[in-house]
């Protein structure tokens, strides 16, 4: 027995989520197919974490355990041709057997993208955020250092998570201009349900004025999630790098 390592990028437009379900199609459930056509057996595929339907992924990772003495090259390139466009494998890789994509991971960096001018970017949709008022990136990534530390992130949870340790550490929070693309990236030990999203609507509040801009730590040590932002939109949202021992978990070039 063995355990491979797939890392895989996506698009989420097509794909209610990377967790296999019932009635949707998803994205774990279209690599299963590929793996199945490739070592002709139905393996379970253990992911890094859930993402959300229509979030995508520059770098996820997950692992099937196999018989199969079948080549990592081999692997990866049998897998990009029988996996839909919107999905590939860029990396194949044997670990231990006792490593966990979830459990061993040490820490995941996300990025959210707001496409920010009058018009739409047609080569954007599904892929940014489009937010047509004026936005002060400079203000927001001040406000955005606020959350940087270990915090109870209660306040920015959504509804629908049954998690008790709200408490999270962030490493780097950042938000970039680069034209009209407008980048939020935070680095941290791990991230709640929507709780991304909400950082990001947070954001987005104090440039409307609606949230003062200094509100942040008074927000989380409030722990009322009515005293947040709106829930951003799931498009914006990429989960960008995922970070297990060894690794250096800091700022990325996004």
């Amino acid at each position: 027995m063995r355990q491979v390592l797939l890392k895989i990028k996506y698009l989420g437009t097509n794909y209610h989520g990377w967790q296999v379900q019932d009635n949707a199609v998803t994205v774990q459930e279209k690599l299963q197919d590929a793996i199945e056509e490739i070592l002709g057996e139905r393996l379970d595929v253990t992911g890094c974490s859930r993402t959300d339907a229509g979030v995508h992924a520059g770098e996820y990772c997950c692992t099937i355990k196999t018989e199969s003495s079948v080549d990592c090259f081999k692997l990866q390139g049998g897998l990009n041709a029988k996996l839909p466009e919107d999905i590939s494998v860029f990396s194949v890789s044997d670990v231990d057997l006792d490593f966990h994509p979830r459990y061993s991971c040490k820490g995941k960096q996300y990025i959210y993208k707001i496409q920010n001018s009058a018009a739409k970017d047609p080569f954007l949709l599904g892929r940014a955020l489009h937010y047509p008022q004026s936005l002060d990136a400079t203000l927001l990534d001040k406000a955005a250092k606020d959350f940087v530390g270990t915090h109870d992130f209660s306040a920015f949870c959504g509804a629908k998570s049954d998690i008790e340790d709200c408490r999270r550490t962030i490493f780097d929070a950042s938000v970039t201009r680069d034209g009209d693309l407008v980048t939020f990236s935070v680095t941290g030990d791990g991230f709640l349900y929507n709780m991304v999203r909400i950082m990001v609507g947070t954001l987005l509040f104090i440039n409307e004025g609606k949230i003062a801009p200094d509100a942040i730590l008074a927000i989380l040590s409030g722990k009322d999630r009515t005293s947040a932002g709106r829930t951003a939109p799931a498009h914006g949202l990429y989960l960008n790098k995922v970070y297990y021992g060894g690794d250096a978990i800091g700022k990325e070039e996004v």
